[in-house]
């Protein structure tokens, strides 16, 4: 199985740690994804799956889900997370985001990889999988991601209008990190990439 970046060339470019994506720059990331998806050039997919992928769904864009969180950086022990299959990547618990969304206060954990901490390019990489209560209802049931950088303060804005499924949602070729349960929310996170049609 590949290792599993979902999407991260594309949503990660845009997202910084103290602006928030407007309407339009989120529809333009959202129509590039669909575009890498469905064409063969990137690898994504498979000729055959992309002749059955009948296109992505949103929640439309609200600028009420952009919210600035409190981070708490607090280093945790390293452990393997669990995929959708064997393979079990190292990750370590990196801090803590403090926020709240609809009138909820919330918590997540952000992750770091161990492996890609090494490589120039993703060195400042923070990984957040969640899910929530839309998940196995009107968003995929495996949970979705969110990529971070690192901040240099002790808040950031999180845009769960970034949310995205990862590739597991499309095709069972893949390997995918499952959000840990501590990472449930307790509120319906409604922006964001639901489940693909037909699935």
């Amino acid at each position: 199985m590949r290792y599993l970046i979902c999407c991260l060339s594309v949503f990660y470019t845009f997202y910084n740690c103290h602006s928030q994506a407007s309407s339009n720059e989120v529809d333009l990331l959202r129509k590039e994804h669909k575009e890498h998806l469905s064409d063969t050039a990137y690898g994504y997919l498979t000729l055959n799956e992309i002749e059955h992928f009948e296109g992505l769904d949103y929640f439309a864009f609200d600028s009420s889900f952009q919210v600035m969180a409190r981070f708490t950086k607090k280093k945790g022990r390293s452990f393997e997370m669990p995929t959708s299959t064997d393979r079990k990547p190292w990750y370590r618990r990196y801090g803590f985001l403090d926020f709240e969304v609809k009138g909820v206060k919330c918590r997540l954990e952000v992750y770091q990889n161990l492996a890609l901490k090494q490589t120039k390019e993703y060195k400042h990489h923070l990984f957040l999988p969640m899910r929530d209560k839309t998940s196995a209802k009107t968003s995929y049931g495996g949970g979705r991601f969110l990529d971070l950088s690192i901040p240099k303060e002790d808040s950031l804005i999180i845009d769960f209008n970034l949310l995205y499924n990862p590739y597991c949602a499309y095709s069972d070729r893949y390997s995918c990190p499952i959000p840990p349960a501590i990472n449930t929310l307790n509120v319906a996170i409604e922006a964001g990439e639901k489940t693909p049609h037909g699935h």
